[in-house]
């Protein structure tokens, strides 16, 4: 579960109600990588360091998708992180082509190139469906930030999050800059806690569509939905191993809910906590899948605990804050989650080499379920203010918030995707 499906614990029906400075070294860091990439002088903009970017010299058409391509791309290049769209004229990095829509086709010619040096950093062609542009601009976006900085692109990923545009609490996704919202479930019942498998092909939730918390599995191409764990009680926190083999959830069929792993072929069960006077919640697997941070109230107040897998050893996260939950792994290792202050949640990262905390959220509201983007540095969350939820993109080198649901009702629980299935 995410950490605001654990807080409201009314849902459940169970106790789970009661559940409940680094950034300056990385960006000398980037400023390495960048002087090393395009030796000139580098643009600091809203708290990271960018390549100024022009896109003046990709020329569409006359036809509104053409320049609607051209819009979502350099959208993408600026979520990035990456990227600050100038003038030509100031411009470290120039995107050069065209791009061509007749009938239902689009064509993208473009060259992407060093505007000082001429150096060439990228050229692509692509031919694609006009109901396609937005993938296709997602995807060159994606190129242009891998040529240029080395890192890995987010514009083609997909976020998966609760909604209740509709009166009810239904699965949606979006794409990275929250566009393309579709609807996955149409239950009128209540559906939280998505998370994705490990290929980014398969969404894991949990649904009280027969009147009890059970986990589902659904292919968001093709709506197949699956009830995958039906055991008597509480069936929650769905968090599958990223070797995909193996399936961490919190189960309370032997009466407690407890942390228990199942293997995906046979489904069979171990139980890998004991704590008869204490609930778990919120299991999310490392990198590497030796460990599963969870969280529990074992010691009175809901707080973030480590396992190894193999030996069943546990140890306790001493984090700042009187609640610490929703943890979250990240590709490189750093735990996200919600600690509480004063009666609001905030969004830490905790590096494992170093025990620093770092903070990404401010104390102006409860920001809330984070998840991390497949890039390393981007997080999504809730953000909750005024009995008013949306999520939000929160960046962890210091540009300002984003938000990503600009959509009627409350958006919340979103569960970044690791990355796009080759078949979409």
């Amino acid at each position: 579960m995410s950490g605001r499906d654990f807080k409201r614990g009314s849902e459940m029906t169970l106790r789970v109600s009661r559940m409940k400075n680094v950034v300056a070294v990385a960006w000398a860091g980037m400023l390495i990588v960048l002087q090393a990439v395009d030796a000139q002088v580098v643009v600091v903009k809203g708290g990271a360091p960018k390549w100024p970017i022009a896109l003046s010299g990709l020329v569409p058409d006359t036809t509104a998708s053409s320049h609607k391509l051209v819009e979502i791309l350099g959208g993408d290049l600026e979520i990035s992180g990456w990227f600050t769209l100038v003038p030509d004229g100031s411009a470290i990095i120039r995107c050069i082509g065209r791009v061509r829509s007749r009938g239902d086709r689009i064509t993208v010619v473009c060259s992407v190139v060093s505007h000082r040096t001429g150096r060439e950093y990228l050229s692509r062609r692509y031919r694609a469906r006009v109901s396609e542009l937005r993938q296709t601009a997602h995807r060159l976006a994606d190129e242009i930030v891998r040529a240029v900085s080395g890192k890995p692109g987010i514009a083609a990923t997909r976020i998966a999050l609760v909604g209740t545009r509709n009166g009810h609490k239904e699965l949606y996704l979006c794409d990275a800059d929250g566009g393309n919202l579709v609807q996955l479930t149409r239950d009128r019942s209540i559906s939280i806690a998505p998370a994705w498998g490990p290929e980014g092909r398969i969404l894991y939730y949990t649904s009280f569509l027969m009147g009890y918390p059970d986990v589902y599995s659904i292919d968001p191409v093709r709506k197949k939905r699956i009830r995958l764990v039906r055991f008597p009680g509480l069936n929650t926190g769905a968090a599958v191993s990223p070797d995909g083999r193996r399936m961490a959830v919190i189960l309370s069929k032997d009466g407690n809910p407890e942390l228990y792993v199942l293997e995906m072929r046979g489904w069979r069960a171990t139980r890998l906590t004991r704590t008869p006077a204490a609930a778990e919640a919120s299991p999310a697997w490392s990198p590497d899948g030796t460990r599963l941070a969870f969280v529990s109230d074992r010691s009175g107040t809901p707080q973030i605990y480590v396992l190894e897998a193999d030996s069943g050893r546990t140890v306790r996260l001493h984090l700042r804050g009187s609640e610490n939950v929703a943890p979250d792994w990240g590709p490189d290792g750093r735990l996200a989650f919600a600690s509480r202050f004063a009666g609001i949640y905030r969004i830490g990262v905790y590096d494992f080499d170093s025990g620093v905390i770092s903070y990404v959220s401010g104390p102006d509201a409860d920001y809330e379920d984070p998840s991390w983007a497949p890039d390393g540095r981007h997080i999504a969350a809730t953000r909750t203010t005024g009995f008013r939820s949306q999520v939000f993109v929160l960046d962890t080198l210091g540009d300002s918030p984003r938000l990503l649901t600009a959509y009627p009702g409350d958006w919340y629980s979103p569960a970044w995707s690791p990355k796009l299935p080759t078949n979409e």
